[in-house]
């Protein structure tokens, strides 16, 4: 089973662009249809009210609960006070499997990863190239996994996309995914140091294009068994599900 595991969807409320505006799945489900991709996480775009957004995520992942997943986007700063009551909402009425959070909102909190602990769920959280938070979330919060997408910059950050891969190496509950790397040979040297079960399939959807994604993990040349962990079995493991 190949299952993206990050992929945007649903109602925007702004206008700067398309991360923070309605988000259509119909191009984004042909191309992961004709790519082979047989499931999909889907999270919100950015939003002013985040509650409402995962509600409308939690619509689209009922409407075929075979094909998607959902995982509740929460801001740290405005969402402060109420994350857990947000997290329980997307866990125990929409059947969410893990929490998004994104540094373009705020800093990641321990309000927010104490809610991953307490739900058993990990946590997709883009820190925009800030990895040295990857050392405090793994020794301050080593039961809750961790995925920093993108090798930690989507900016294209070459210094830090380095540095994450150490994190990754020393930290057992520090994850990335593949999505949006444009440096090739830094995927390969993740996958190399690190180890296949660190690394998930992502496609960042539906911006990018999931079968261009997906050929990345193609061309790294892994035998059957590793490819398997990347392109899904990873993410089963961290939602403890295998299937």
């Amino acid at each position: 089973m190949i299952i993206d595991c990050h992929c945007h969807a649903g109602p925007g409320d702004g206008l700067t662009g398309p991360w923070d505006s309605d988000l259509a799945l119909a191009r984004y489900t042909r191309r992961a249809a004709k790519a082979g991709i047989d499931r999909t996480v889907l999270l919100a775009a950015f939003h002013s009210d985040y509650a409402s957004a995962n509600e409308a995520v939690a619509a689209l992942v009922a409407a075929q609960p075979q094909r998607y997943y959902g995982l509740a986007f929460v801001h740290a700063g405005r969402d402060r006070g109420r994350i857990n009551a947000m997290v329980r909402t997307a866990v125990e009425r929409y059947g969410f499997v893990g929490i998004k959070v994104h540094r373009h909102d705020a800093p990641i909190s321990g309000e927010i990863c104490d809610a991953a602990r307490a739900f058993g769920i990990p946590v997709l959280y883009d820190p925009m190239g800030d990895v040295h938070v990857a050392e405090l979330l793994a020794t301050q919060y080593p039961d809750v996994d961790f995925i920093l997408p993108h090798l930690g910059s989507f900016g294209d950050q070459w210094s830090s996309q380095l540095a994450l891969i150490d994190h990754l190496v020393r930290h057992p509950n520090i994850y990335t995914d593949t999505s949006g790397i444009r440096r090739f040979d830094l995927l390969c040297e993740a996958v190399r140091r690190a180890g296949p079960h660190k690394v998930l399939f992502g496609s960042d959807g539906p911006w990018l294009h999931p079968g261009l994604e997906l050929h990345k993990v193609r061309l790294l040349g892994l035998n059957k068994e590793d490819e398997a962990l990347v392109t899904g079995l990873n993410f089963l493991r961290l939602i403890g599900k295998r299937g």
